[in-house]
Formats: C-alpha cells, structure tokens, sequence
C-alpha cells in the first residue's frame, strides 16, 4: 500500500477535516469516536462524495465521527488508528463497484483508479465491501457494522456477477455484516446512529426504511423467488427482476438458505429544505492534507455544483434510479446559489463552474402533478416510449438558475457539462435557450447511446428522429450566431439486443450528419441494471420476449469498429461486419470517399464536425460525476 505523505502536526487545515488518526482526533478534544466510516475512496471533503458527505451529515447532528479511507484491508492495526467506535462502523466501497473499478468489460485489469492519490489501481480490494467487513469484523469483535454505497447497493438481492459470471448472493449475507442501507443513505443511517445511541441493539433495527436485514423466519411482505430458484433458473431469474421492479415500494423478501434477506420499502424523499442542509455542511472542498499526489476524480469534479439527485428516465443500462432515487429531488436556487459564492470565495478559482446539473442537467426542477399516482405506476420511465402526463417537465426553474448564477460577479464562465436529454429540451424553450446561448462551450454532451430504433427500444431511450432534430437545432443556432461548437456524442456497443445491423445503422446516421466519435462505450453488465438481466438471461423480464446478446469478443470488436466508421485502420473490419450482416451494398455509403480522412492532429478531437475547424472557445470539459 502506498504511504501518505507527511502532514505536519502544526498544520491548520487539519483541524478543518473529519479525523482520520488519532492526532486529529485530539484536535477536536475526542477521545472516542461514535461512528468509524470505511471508504475505498481517497479522503476528499467535498459534497459530491458519499462518505464525506454521510460524514458531515451525522456530524452536524452532534455524533463523532472520523474516516479511514482506503485502508489496508489485511492489517488489522490500519483499522484501529482511531480506537474501537462507541456505536457502529459504516462501510463503504466507494463510489463505484469495486469491480467496476478494477476491471474493463474485455475483464482486463485497469492500470489507474480516478479515486486514488496518483491514480494508483490496487489502494481498494476487490469486492470491497466483503473484505472491509470481514477486517473490521477481526478488529473490533461484536461491533455493529452496517454497509452502504453503490456496491451494496444494487448488491442487495440475489444478483448476476459479470466477473465471475454466475448469480452471487446478497452481500449482506456475504460480507456477514448487521445491515445493508440502499439508496442515498442520509435518513437510514441517522436513524440507525440516533436509535443505537439510544440504547437499542441493531437486531432491534429491522424496521427502518431504504434497509436490508437478515431474519430467521419469514416476515410479512413480498416474496420473491429464492436465491437458490435464481441461481440457475434464467426465466426464473427474469421474473425475479420484474417482481422487483413491479413491488419495489412494498417489503421484498428473498430467501436464502434456511434464511431470508428483509429489503425494507425506500427511504422517503428529502425535502428541499433537507437536501440544502446537506450542502450546506462546512465541507473544505479539498482532498485531505496528507495527500502529496493528485486526485482525478476530484479534480473532474472541483469547480462543480450538484443541483439535484435522482433520475426519471429510466434507461435500461443505468443504475441511478435503483440507487439515487426514480424521482428528481432539487435544491432550492439559492441554496445553489450561496455554494457557488462560497466556492468563489476560493483564492484558487479561476472564474469558472465547470457543471451545474446532476444525473441529468435539465432535470433540475422536475416534479409531480400527483406523487400517489407513482406509487401504483407500473413503467420503468417517466419518459419513455412518451413522457408521463404526471410529470411536469417546465424548465423555467432550471433557466431562471443559469440566469442567477451568471450574475455571481466572480463568475466568469458557466458550463453545463453532466449530459442532457435532448428529448426533454424538446419541451422546454427556456432551458434550451439559456443552454445554446450561454453554457455550451465547445461541445456539448448528449447520450444517444444508438442511433437504431429497435435497440432504442430496448434501451428506453428515444427513438433517432428526436437526436436528429436536436442537430438541426443547434446547428442552426450556431449559423445564426456564428459560433463553431460541436456536439459529443456517447454511443455503446455490445447492449443487449445490440446487433451488426443496429451499428450499421447508427453508423449510418453518423455519416449523414457528418459526426465522428473518437470514443465508444463498451457495454459492462453490473448489478442492478435491467440490461444486465437480459444479458444474463436473454430475456426482457417486462414484455418476456427474447433479447439476443453479444457475447463474444469479435463481435463486440465489429460494433465498435462501425462506430469508428472514418478510421482508417478499421475498414476492414466494417467490410468483414457488412458481409456478417448481410448489408455489403451499403458499403460505399459508409466508406465512400465523402470526406477527408482524418490526419494526426484531427485524432486528438473527441468528436468534430466533418469541414468544421475546432472550436478555439474554451470548454466546460468532461466531467465524471461520483456516484453513491
């Protein structure tokens, strides 16, 4: 394991960090910790990082708490720098899956973690959650443990492994942890935290909302098919996911064994004035002093502002909704606003918010005409195959937003960076004008994922008509105030259902519009996902009709290589990918000599504009927002 570097115990900014040693504990006047959090994450205190976050949050509410992060998992004495915590541990991977992190979707070893000092691979163990259990478990003998983040998270039922490609049961039953919180986490582990500071044991803790527990007979609620059904029932595994997704508000359980996992209904919403509480914490907005080297994931993230959580559109390929929420919650604007007058404040910024947004910028403000109807709909997208008549769309909030922020006096330069949905923007004049005129720099991102309309329809996302007349759009926008930006496409390969004709389509599309990506997006099944059901099982678990996947190795090779249509080196796969499926006569549409090929200086572009010079205006950049 790599060393910190030195912090002088003289340091101030020590103080304004949570501990992580026993020095820092003494700086605060404690001698014992009530929470002891585990994160596969570097320190960073900022509020776009989950355990940071969770941190601040209980601090606020009067409890001690201090962060290891990053620990090694196999020495004992690493975890008891700060002593044995008077309440519970709180474990978390990270802010991704472990896996995830680790590994491609060719399985290959990543050489870098965007979450490390340095970008070092290795500072986390694989499937984190159940070695960091298991180490605290040798450490601190019979302390409560409870287990959160996006790895429990969408592992808190039977599931499909891709890594070791079989179904894996509940991590809760895995790591042998007390409990599992989904979801967000801030109203569960509070709590938990306030009801074991009251003197309740944590197998009294069974009824707290957006938890997993284990439970030695079977309780009330809905049942579903068995790990041990699942494990290599296909069909049956299929089902198990609809039965989720259909009861997801109700009590789930699933046995295992000769036990049953418990998944209590999700946690209710934050209310605004909740969510500005939690951005409002005196977060230092920096990694922690000890580190010498630099941290990507923060430094993507640094000058952005998180505007809302959750996401309604439900894309087969996503795990947001399973674990930030199916409904949008925002921040109210001045909440918004005071972060960034205060990020300002910040002798090194420079003038400008990278992002302002969330899962998906033009979201922000979205709510329900009436929230009881959700609880009986039965779609998986509130905008898809059309938007949901409850779900009122009006962008006047998240205009007025960008309109406030670009009257900060510190505030040079404004950016929308976290994606949007161009099928939204359809309805909403306000947004779209506000974005085209001010906070698009050189390019703009948006996620068709495909340009073929029946894999579109297993992605539940929009069909290729609507990103076409968003090209139109801005496109016409950029002639009529002459400005040269380009839009950033993010295509997939490799989906469920995704075919050589599909790519070839989408191949297509992109040649008719004259764009060219230099990235593409390989298709990594993870837990949770309804992609990654049909992928495991071959079936769409909604409808129970057959989805074809790719599996192997050429064939996902193929799909990119159309994607990457205008280079050079894979013309001979697109001409091998066009005999497979049957389309050689398309060949000179798609090869043909329309235009230039791409010389060296071109191939440092994410995407251009076919005869369109590179945009000199300065961009907002490509930002990696954490996830919880």
């Amino acid at each position: 394991m790599k060393k910190r570097s030195q912090v002088s115990a003289q340091d101030p900014s020590l103080a304004l960090f949570l501990p992580t040693n026993r020095h820092e504990m003494t700086l605060r006047g404690w001698d014992e910790l009530d929470v002891l959090f585990i994160s596969g994450d570097a320190y960073v205190d900022h509020p776009a990082f989950g355990v940071p976050l969770l941190a601040r949050h209980l601090e606020a509410k009067g409890f001690r708490v201090g962060i290891i992060s990053q620990p090694d998992w196999n020495d004992r004495q690493a975890l008891k720098v700060m002593g044995r915590p008077l309440l519970c541990a709180a474990i978390s991977a990270g802010a991704m899956d472990s896996m995830v992190n680790h590994y491609t979707a060719a399985r290959k070893k990543r050489r870098d973690d965007a979450y490390t000092p340095g970008g070092l691979s290795g500072a986390r163990p694989n499937r984190a959650i159940i070695a960091y259990t298991a180490a605290v478990k040798g450490a601190f003998k019979g302390l409560p443990i409870v287990i959160g983040g996006i790895e429990a998270s969408l592992r808190r039922l039977a599931h499909y492994d891709y890594w070791s490609d079989k179904v894996r049961r509940s991590v809760l039953i895995d790591s042998k942890a007390d409990l599992l919180i989904y979801g967000m986490g801030e109203k569960p582990l509070l709590e938990i935290v306030s009801r074991l500071h009251q003197g309740e044991s944590v197998s009294q803790l069974t009824d707290v909302r957006a938890t997993a527990w284990l439970s030695s007979d079977q309780p009330s609620g809905s049942l579903l098919p068995s790990f041990e059904q699942v494990q290599n029932d296909t069909q049956c595994y299929a089902q198990c996911f609809a039965a989720i997704d259909k009861h997801h508000h109700h009590t789930l359980i699933q046995g295992h064994a000769n036990r049953f996992v418990v998944v209590n209904p999700p946690a209710t919403k934050l209310s605004e004035t909740e969510l500005d509480e939690l951005y409002a914490l005196p977060f230092t907005r920096r990694p922690h002093p000890s580190y010498g080297e630099k941290i990507t994931a923060f430094e993507q993230i640094r000058w952005s502002v998180t505007s809302h959580r959750g996401c309604q559109g439900g894309c087969a390929f996503c795990a947001i909704a399973r674990h930030q929420g199916r409904q949008v919650q925002s921040r109210s604007e001045q909440s918004v606003l005071t972060e960034i007058e205060r990020m300002a404040s910040d002798p090194q910024f420079r003038g400008t918010v990278s992002d302002v947004g969330g899962p998906t910028a033009n979201m922000y403000g979205i709510e329900l005409n009436d929230a009881k109807r959700c609880l009986s709909c039965q779609r998986d997208s509130c905008l898809y195959p059309v938007i949901c008549s409850n779900l009122n769309i009006d962008s006047e909030r998240g205009a007025k937003l960008l309109s406030r922020i670009r009257n900060i006096k510190a505030v040079k330069h404004v950016f929308v960076a976290s994606g949007v949905r161009y099928d939204l923007l359809e309805h909403q004049p306000d947004y779209l004008a506000a974005l085209l005129n001010h906070h698009v720099g050189g390019l703009l991102k948006v996620a068709p994922e495909a340009l073929s309309a029946p894999l579109l329809k297993i992605m539940r996302k929009p069909a290729p008509h609507s990103f076409a007349s968003f090209i139109d759009t801005f496109r016409t926008h950029n002639r009529n105030t002459g400005q040269r930006r380009g839009i950033v496409p993010y295509l997939m390969a490799g989906h469920p259902g995704s075919t050589l004709s599909d790519m070839v389509d989408t191949a297509l599309f992109l040649k008719q519009y004259n764009l060219r990506v230099e990235q593409v997006q390989e298709f990594t099944p993870t837990p949770g996902t309804l992609a990654t059901c049909m992928y495991h099982t071959g079936i769409d678990p909604r409808s129970g009709e057959p989805v074809v996947s790719s599996y192997s190795e050429k064939e996902r090779r193929l799909q990119k290589a159309l994607l990457l249509y205008h280079q050079p080196q894979n013309r001979a796969a697109i001409r091998e990918a066009l005999r497979l499926c049957g389309r050689q006569a398309e060949e000179s549409l798609l090869l043909g000599h329309g235009g230039k090929t791409p010389t060296a200086k071109d191939k440092g572009a994410i995407l251009k504009e076919k005869a369109r010079p590179h945009s000199k205006k300065k961009s907002g950049g490509r930002t990696s927002r954490p996830r919880r």
